[in-house]
């Protein structure tokens, strides 16, 4: 118990010693990004605290080694956003109309949406009614989610197994892009 007590001094000081400047130092790095910069030095407080070790005076400077733990979060931060996709929001997936067709371009399109209903019909009805909400009636997730009575994140997924079962539909009757 002694030792615990001891640590938790060790780390009070340490806070109390170079969480300002820290700070500082990281919200210059994290573009003044405040709730960040403070996770930052949380995160770096709490790996101190775990390799008291590496804070020994004879092996460097203590103030070094945490700014460059900083640092390294930081880039390690921003290097998983980069790497993780976009995130998809609840506004509506529409399909934008492109001009007005000419007589053999309706004909075209008129049988094409036969066939895409005829795709559609081999979907089901789970995909199908997500599809239409949010395709054709244009309403976004939320509004589908809402008239479907399911929640957004199920709307999204059906959605996204919807579209590529409606591929393999379309494939299957020889409809491509």
């Amino acid at each position: 118990m002694g030792s615990r007590t001891a640590d938790d001094e060790t780390l009070r000081t340490l806070y109390d010693t170079y969480a300002g400047s820290l700070l500082r130092y990281v919200l210059r790095l994290t573009s003044g990004d405040r709730q960040r910069a403070e996770d930052v030095v949380q995160e770096t407080m709490l790996r101190a605290w775990r390799s008291s070790g590496a804070l020994d005076p004879e092996r460097g400077s203590t103030r070094g080694w945490l700014f460059t733990v900083a640092r390294n979060l930081v880039i390690d931060q921003e290097r998983m956003r980069r790497a993780r996709p976009t995130e998809v929001g609840d506004e509506s997936l529409v399909l934008q109309p492109s001009s007005t067709p000419g007589p053999d371009e309706a004909f075209a399109r008129t049988l094409l949406s036969w066939q895409l209903a005829e795709a559609l019909s081999g979907l089901s009805p789970d995909h199908r009614a997500v599809l239409l909400e949010l395709y054709y009636r244009e309403r976004s997730v939320a509004e589908a989610a809402e008239a479907l009575g399911i929640a957004p994140g199920t709307v999204k997924s059906r959605a996204y197994y919807a579209v590529r079962a409606l591929r393999v539909e379309c494939e299957e009757r020889g409809l491509s892009r």
